[in-house]
């Protein structure tokens, strides 16, 4: 994918926190993203949901924001990890399981692009089996088609369902 210095993208980040305040955990990355990412130009409601892929007590409270960004898809993961670490996460996993987490931050979106490497794919390659992004996502973009499956939010929350 090659992309354009100084050209603006439209890029869906996930969010997701289950330790501590939720709600203002959520509300400092959004502060975050629009500090160090770019302009935030929509903002899903927030869902409590339960946690995937690991056993918890604490819910999880999720949401997607909608980012006008001029970095390219490696740039916005290393800010996304930063602000992670700045509001003190410390990892994604302990010995390759899911954890509780104070923040969480998924680049799930990038314009209409496709995205691979070793460390990022885009779109996130789980988004479209996971209600926890596809209900906030299709909230604020329902009609979005899905670069890879060619199938809007809509529809692939619809399926989901």
């Amino acid at each position: 994918m090659l992309l354009d210095k100084g050209i603006t993208y439209d890029v869906f980040l996930g969010l997701g926190s289950n330790l501590g305040d939720r709600g203002e955990n959520l509300n400092r990355a959004i502060d975050k993203i629009e500090e160090r990412i770019g302009e935030v130009l929509t903002t899903s409601a927030f869902y409590v949901t339960d946690p995937v892929g690991f056993q918890s007590d604490n819910q999880f409270l999720n949401a997607v924001c909608e980012v006008k960004t001029s970095l390219r898809p490696m740039e916005l993961l290393q800010r996304t990890q930063e602000i992670e670490q700045d509001m003190g996460r410390t990892s994604k996993t302990e010995n390759h399981t899911f954890r509780d987490r104070i923040i969480d931050i998924d680049l799930l979106l990038f314009d209409d692009k496709v995205f691979e490497n070793e460390k990022l794919v885009v779109p996130h390659p789980h988004l479209h089996e996971r209600a926890f992004v596809l209900l906030p996502l299709a909230e604020i973009a329902g009609d979005y088609v899905h670069p890879v499956l060619h199938k809007s939010i809509n529809q692939l929350k619809s399926e989901l369902d």
